[in-house]
């Protein structure tokens, strides 16, 4: 062996060492960044598709056809819309434009059987808003080094709110 080939000797390794790292976190980083634009996409459009619900029964679908919902049916229509969150960690509340707010877990929501919007505000052109805040826990807390997570580190609450007139 040369005396070049051996100064050279486990350079690659090395090299490989100091840039596979980097690269490793830079692709678990990617992955947590798309899960949490995944999560607020999906939250958002729950949010909305919900809020669209309550406000399409609104006044004139609750006399003549007695289609009146309630918060648990808004909540699994919700469910529905955007599956994949976990309800124990989802804030939603429930604002009519009269009256006062709901505000709960999506999970001790689910079986709620008050009506919403409740019945003084079933009028055409008042409002619906349903505003939500998601508990968000990525891993990259604990990939900082030299830091300890501590208590809720790595937790991001994301939120979202949407507001529809009912039309008829």
């Amino acid at each position: 062996m040369t005396p070049r080939a051996r100064r050279q000797r486990g350079a690659s390794m090395l090299e490989f060492v100091l840039i596979g790292i980097a690269m490793i976190f830079m692709l678990i980083s990617l992955f947590e960044i798309s899960r949490g634009l995944w999560a607020y996409h999906t939250l958002a459009y729950a949010v909305r598709e919900g809020t669209r619900y309550a406000a399409m029964h609104g006044a004139d679908c609750a006399s003549p056809n007695s289609c009146t919902i309630t918060i648990g049916n808004i909540i699994s229509y919700m469910k529905a819309a955007g599956g994949g969150f976990d309800p124990d960690n989802t804030t939603l509340t429930f604002t009519p434009q009269s009256g006062s707010a709901t505000s709960d877990t999506m999970t001790n929501l689910a079986g709620n059987s008050t009506n919403f919007p409740p019945a003084g505000a079933y009028a055409q052109g008042n409002s619906v808003q349903i505003s939500a805040k998601y508990k968000f826990k990525s891993v990259l807390a604990m990939l900082w080094f030299g830091s300890r997570p501590v208590n809720d580190s790595g937790t991001f609450y994301l939120s979202a709110s949407s507001t529809e007139l009912i039309q008829y």
